[in-house]
């Protein structure tokens, strides 16, 4: 149809996102987790509510305000608990929730690590009713059987998220682009 010789659709173009919703998530998820200073593993995290809208994130640390050159970073178990971080550091999921500004029932988490026990008894205790996660690299330990489990007495619905390495050189690419000031 024309308007005055010029289709009325001309500027009506077919377009798409070239990421879906639980990649965006997963890749906040994982930009997060590059605010963890773990030297082993860092851990980022994203609760989302149904409209697809960001609730809390939070990544693995400690305790905010505190000298962090007074507590230890190690993960030998063979010293004392004291000396080693699993004492310290505050899990990416606990972060976020203890930072939400609103309630987190009903939500899904995206996770850059299947939760332990504790951030699963406390995805729990908040009404999560799914848990998205990209590495399940402890899944032969007693520790993750423990969060399945209660993720499966919760009716916590839980399923890996594979990131396509074309996804992840595709960002790379936009990125570089960004700073080399090609995109605008």
């Amino acid at each position: 149809m024309c308007v005055n010789g010029v289709d009325k659709y001309v500027n009506f173009i077919p377009v798409k996102s070239s990421i879906n919703w639980d990649e965006y998530f997963m890749v906040q998820a994982m930009i997060a987790s590059f605010k963890s200073k773990d030297p082993s593993t860092k851990v980022g995290c994203v609760f989302v509510d149904d409209n697809n809208h960001q609730l809390s994130m939070g990544y693995n640390g400690m305790l905010a305000g505190i000298d962090e050159t007074k507590i230890p970073w190690g993960n030998d178990k063979g010293v004392n608990y004291e000396l080693q971080k699993y004492g310290y550091v505050i899990h990416s999921e606990a972060n976020a929730i203890a930072h939400a500004k609103c309630s987190l029932k009903g939500a899904r988490v995206y996770v850059t690590l299947f939760p332990c026990p504790e951030c699963t008894k406390q995805i729990a205790c908040h009404g999560v009713k799914e848990v998205i996660y990209l590495s399940d690299k402890y899944k032969d330990s007693d520790e993750v059987r423990v969060s399945k489990k209660l993720m499966e007495m919760a009716s916590i619905k839980y399923r890996h998220l594979a990131i396509s390495k074309e996804l992840i050189s595709s960002i790379n690419k936009y990125f570089i682009e960004m700073i080399d000031g090609i995109v605008v």
